[in-house]
């Protein structure tokens, strides 16, 4: 593991392969998707993926960044869908806010939070 810094909410940034995430528990959730891309059950791994978030008219409101994004793969290798996961220790009222629209505007991404 490399280098630790200290992030908002008391968090301890970490270094693993030149990615900084925001936490030891988003470094070892990394870490895992990892081993489960090496074992083909997953491909395409994303880290902090970017979905502009659209008002009733069409507007860009915003945008929510997840910590990772991925194609779940089934045990005969098929994609079974895309997956956008968030870890988190204490979600906020502004990520409740963001990940109900990003869910509206994205309905064929299963949004999955990670306890921390």
């Amino acid at each position: 593991m490399g280098a630790a810094l200290m992030g908002k909410y008391r968090n301890q940034k970490i270094e693993i392969d030149g990615y900084t995430f925001d936490s030891k528990a988003e470094g070892r959730r990394y870490q895992n998707l990892k081993l489960l891309e090496r074992g083909k059950r997953i491909e395409g791994l994303k880290i902090q993926p970017e979905f502009p978030l659209d008002s009733m008219n069409g507007f860009k409101i915003g945008k929510y960044v997840g910590d990772f994004q991925y194609t779940e793969l089934g045990q005969d290798g098929q994609p079974l869908g895309i997956v956008c996961e968030d870890v988190k220790g204490m979600p906020t009222p502004v990520y409740r806010w963001k990940i109900k629209h990003a869910k509206a505007d994205y309905p064929n991404i299963d949004f999955r939070e990670v306890k921390a």
